[in-house]
């Protein structure tokens, strides 16, 4: 019986030590130096540097809250685009403090231009909490804002939005958007 057991034990313990090296240690070293080869400012993080210092990432939003930038969308990861935390709120469509923010992300808008539709996502959140890009009807929505707090005419930063936006890949995959990031540095180049 136990002769049967240690015959069966051996090559469990073997094949577990095996696919243990192989699956947990050279996949990911291979697939690792791969994505190093091929994409490396991808697999790095999509950095964006400014004078040697890290300024932020294609793909990961952060918040702007100045006057002079456009905002980005509402942030439940963690305090704010904390890549650590991110998720979205778990907040149902009936929760109480889920509207609450809502609304007053609405009135907020509707202060800055009275009369209008606040896109969506100007006040809704991403389900990951760090989504860089906005719709271009909500970057557009911001125009006039940035444009007197800045000084600057409100064509000039409208064409801003519109040299920004980035197109569904190949035409039909994802929808028209503005990253942020690169939209307020194009603002910053414009002085």
């Amino acid at each position: 019986m136990t002769q049967d057991i240690t015959s069966a034990l051996r090559p469990a313990i073997v094949m577990t030590i095996l696919f243990a090296l192989l699956l947990g240690l050279a996949y990911p070293l291979a697939l690792t130096g791969i994505g190093q080869a091929v994409f490396p400012k991808q697999a790095n993080g999509s950095l964006i540097s400014e004078k040697g210092k890290v300024i932020g990432s294609d793909v990961v939003g952060q918040a702007f809250t100045s006057e002079r930038y456009f905002h980005t969308r509402s942030s439940a990861a963690g305090k704010g685009y904390d890549g650590l935390a991110s998720s979205g709120s778990n907040l149902g469509p009936t929760a109480q403090p889920l509207a609450d923010r809502v609304k007053a992300d609405v009135a907020a808008a509707h202060a800055s231009a009275p009369g209008t539709i606040v896109p969506a996502d100007l006040v809704t959140a991403s389900a990951s909490g760090l989504d860089p890009d906005l719709s271009p009807e909500a970057a557009l929505f911001q125009v006039p804002r940035v444009a007197k707090v800045r000084g600057l005419p409100v064509e000039k930063v409208r064409a801003l939005v519109m040299n920004t936006i980035q197109h569904p890949m190949l035409g039909f995959v994802g929808e028209e958007r503005v990253n942020v990031l690169a939209l307020n540095r194009a603002l910053d180049a414009a002085r």
